[in-house]
């Protein structure tokens, strides 16, 4: 099957989402892992993670870049291959969730970011 540049820049959009959002939501789940300024940023890092802002996810991945690292990577790439598989298309090549009425398929981009955010956010704990 062809992979048509809209749905690359559905998937790599995606892909970017996952890290913010998922440090932000091991923040929450396993705030016992996580100093004072981590949990903070992980409030912030819901902000960014919607407005495809991935350097959110930087001071988690200096923190302890053996186990955020391989997380992030694993939630990311998991949601960009949802979102192809799930036929989300992008006309946009940026934004975030601003640009939901840009894709094709924004419940299908939407699933494809819940699962690798869920998936980063588990490893992280």
């Amino acid at each position: 099957a062809v992979v048509s540049t809209q749905s690359t820049g559905a998937s790599v959009m995606v892909a970017g989402m996952t890290p913010p959002l998922a440090t932000a939501l091991a923040t929450f789940m396993f705030p016992q892992k996580f100093d004072k300024a981590l949990k903070d940023q992980g409030k912030t890092n819901i902000v960014m993670g919607l407005s495809f802002i991935t350097e959110g996810a930087i001071p988690f991945a200096a923190s302890n870049p053996k186990i955020i690292i391989p997380s992030l990577m694993s939630g990311s790439a998991l949601a960009g291959a949802a979102s192809a598989l799930l036929g989300a298309a992008s006309r946009a090549p940026h934004g975030g969730i601003l640009v939901l009425p840009a894709l094709t398929k924004p419940l299908s981009f939407v699933i494809a970011l819940v699962i690798g955010t869920v998936v980063s956010g588990l490893m992280m704990g």
